[in-house]
């Protein structure tokens, strides 16, 4: 999912770039109508994408759960043995039809174990700081970070998104590559540590840049937004998601995650919809040593809060939290 929707961005910024010598009236017109393409393809898509056989196995269906397991897994042998895991979690919490949905809001809001109680807190926690990391600030208004950094040509400044583009996706790639490798927790944390670093960088950068711009000032804060990015996409960008799934309880994962996604899409919006009145407020340089300080206590959050996760089966989180 993650590499589809890096792509995606990728091309959106392309498809910018081609579009940026338009006349203004018409060129973002163009814009919001190429983004209308891709999600005819995915309504398609949706046609043929089978239900979740964790889902289908608290329903009874376990011969459909199996089925899309096969599809899902290397051998029958290991579907098999995941259809185990997926049978044993669901008689330890059998599925009421008349209460499940208010019984599930029950134990995530209203009398949550102290296992549920920190499992939310580290996925709303997690999703929180993915977002108030400022990265909608880069993602969103790159071209005035390098007008203010000193690129004198708004061409160039669109252009030098798709670089963003590119090295988001590949280091996608990378956090993907050594996700089971090395772990999530180590990912996290040079995610967290690297972004808090290179956010500082950059601010330190417009600050100089402020003062004196030139040529140079704008390739450091090309650098150093790309830098940005690539420590975002290596741990942020590839891990939070899927941690955040992997650590909910079957039971609970629906609407655990929908209310980790819910915070994130707060965060961002606020980010998002903050950015350039906050920079007329305290600077743009103030802006991004700001987000590097909600990053830098986003490394505590994850040193202190998160424990790894690789190699445990999704049946078994719930005892890696006992501890």
């Amino acid at each position: 999912m993650q590499i589809f929707i890096n792509v995606g961005i990728l091309l959106s910024y392309v498809s910018n770039y081609a579009f940026a010598g338009l006349p203004v009236h018409t060129g973002w017109r163009a814009m919001f109508a190429a983004g209308a393409i891709p999600p005819a393809f995915i309504a398609g898509g949706v046609l043929f994408m089978p239900e979740s056989p964790r889902w289908l196995a608290m329903r009874g269906r376990y011969a459909d759960a199996h089925a899309v397991l096969l599809r899902t897994s290397d051998t029958s042998g290991e579907a098999s043995l995941r259809l185990r895991d997926i049978k044993r979690a669901v008689a330890d919490h059998p599925p009421s039809p008349a209460t499940s949905t208010a019984g599930v809001w029950k134990e995530l809001l209203l009398r949550p174990s102290p296992t549920v109680r920190r499992i939310l807190a580290c996925v709303l926690g997690l999703q929180f700081f993915v977002q108030a990391s400022g990265i909608e600030s880069i993602l969103l208004y790159s071209p005035l970070v390098f007008k203010a950094a000193g690129m004198p040509s708004t061409t160039a400044a669109v252009g030098a998104t798709v670089a963003i583009g590119v090295v988001k996706t590949c280091f996608i790639l990378v956090g993907m590559l050594f996700t089971d490798r090395i772990g999530r927790r180590p990912l996290l944390l040079a995610s967290t540590a690297g972004v808090a670093l290179t956010t500082a960088s950059l601010a330190a950068t417009l600050l100089a840049s402020s003062s004196s711009s030139s040529p140079a000032t704008a390739a450091v804060s090309v650098a150093a937004v790309l830098a940005v990015v690539a420590a975002y996409s290596v741990g942020y960008g590839s891990v939070v998601n899927a941690y955040s799934a992997e650590i909910l309880p079957l039971r609970l994962r629906a609407q655990g995650l929908g209310m980790g996604l819910a915070v994130n899409r707060l965060a961002c919006g606020v980010v998002s919809m903050t950015f350039i009145s906050l920079a007329g407020e305290i600077t743009m340089p103030g802006c991004f040593f700001l987000y590097a300080g909600v990053t830098a206590a986003a490394f505590v959050f994850v040193y202190t809060q998160l424990p790894e996760t690789r190699g445990r089966s999704l049946e078994d989180m719930g005892v890696l939290f006992d501890k």
